[in-house]
């Protein structure tokens, strides 16, 4: 059986989907990675898949340019006659999904990964672009197995008319290979508070480094760390002259781009994301499967992922001084620390491993395929 995976970008399929991909490939499918061209690609060929580099404007409004970009896509599924086809990222489920319907493939399994920019607070430009999505969704999704990775996104769907309820699959997550990411002891010497990211407003990255201003100024003694790239393609990026400001100015690290999570996971003691909407972060599943307390925005997606008063804390969406009070709590109380870290791994190994996330993700190609079929 041939199954293609489309993402918007080829750092997406390689970070989150390679174990999906790679189950698929054991499991005997053709399996083809179609993304637009970046420096994840060579990789994702090193692990010896198939990749189809097709470009995609993440931020193209121009008409015909996208209507171009819709037509190759349809030739595309026609060429390669899939099975099945998945989609990640909105963008990727719009034009994916018309193009599969067009192309005459039926069995389609749609992924949402948070409900994205578009769907956050904005002004007149933002809502119209909402209500031109919102008409799109609709149009499309029907037929199509829909997998959310929060309730909350869920019930959006459905409140909107989106998908039938019998449709929408709560999932949450991309799952984490627990042999992987392993519990560790806290390191020992000054805490270090790590916010691993992308570099942009909405993820709560301005009230981060606002609270480690008000922490350094009461004289907690502990680092603040950014790790993370600036997205130039997403309207909510910080400009990299920001990010270095914040740096010389001594509020926080910025090790730039991380490869290995795990290793790092192990030098820090705290992991913090005050995001205002997430699908569900791997971050922070990353974390707690390493043994570290976790605080999070009180958002869709983030409260999924943090057992408030357990593994972590949830404080209000962008509140410097609820994050600020939150973040000393655990600076100074090295035993919650690693007591919230261990009732997190127990967490993780409940719910978010990669083999209950594939389980469940393969039970949905089974219901896409029985239906496509």
């Amino acid at each position: 059986m041939r199954i293609l995976l489309f993402a918007n970008t080829d750092w997406y399929l390689y970070n989150f989907r390679c174990d999906l991909a790679q189950a698929l490939r054991e499991q005997g499918n053709d399996v083809v990675l179609i993304s637009p061209a970046g420096e994840y690609a060579a990789r994702l060929q090193a692990l010896g898949f198939r990749w189809i580099d097709f470009p995609l404007s993440r931020r193209g409004m121009n008409p015909l340019a996208e209507l171009r970009s819709l037509a190759r896509l349809i030739r595309l599924y026609r060429c390669e006659a899939p099975d099945l086809v998945q989609h990640f990222t909105i963008k990727c489920v719009l034009y994916g999904t018309l193009a599969a319907r067009l192309a005459g493939i039926k069995p389609v399994v749609n992924s949402i990964t948070g409900l994205g920019y578009v769907f956050l607070p904005g002004g007149p430009l933002k809502q119209g672009l909402r209500y031109f999505v919102r008409i799109w969704y609709r149009a499309v999704l029907s037929g199509s197995q829909v997998i959310f990775e929060n309730e909350d996104d869920r019930q959006t769907f459905l409140r909107y008319g989106f998908i039938h309820p019998a449709d929408g699959h709560l999932i949450p997550g991309v799952g984490v290979d627990t042999q992987r990411f392993v519990q560790v002891p806290l390191p020992s010497g000054q805490p270090v508070v790590l916010l691993a990211t992308r570099l942009l407003w909405d993820k709560g990255v301005g009230e981060f480094v606002e609270a480690a201003r008000q922490l350094h100024r009461a004289g907690v003694q502990a680092r603040f760390a950014l790790a993370g790239r600036i997205d130039p393609g997403n309207p909510a990026s910080i400009p990299e002259a920001q990010i270095k400001e914040w740096a010389e100015e001594g509020l926080v690290e910025w090790w730039g781009w991380i490869e290995d999570m795990p290793a790092t996971l192990a030098n820090v003691s705290i992991v913090c994301l005050p995001s205002y909407r997430e699908g569900l972060p791997t971050v922070l599943v990353e974390a707690a499967a390493c043994g570290r307390p976790v605080i999070a925005s009180d958002v869709p997606g983030c409260r999924l992922a943090v057992r408030d008063g357990v593994s972590g804390f949830l404080v209000r969406e962008r509140d410097v001084a609820s994050l600020a009070d939150a973040l000393q709590k655990l600076i100074t109380m090295p035993d919650l620390c690693s007591e919230m870290g261990t009732a997190g791994r127990i967490l993780v190994e409940e719910r978010f491993s990669s083999e209950i996330v594939l389980a469940r993700i393969f039970t949905v190609y089974r219901k896409a395929l029985s239906k496509g079929n």
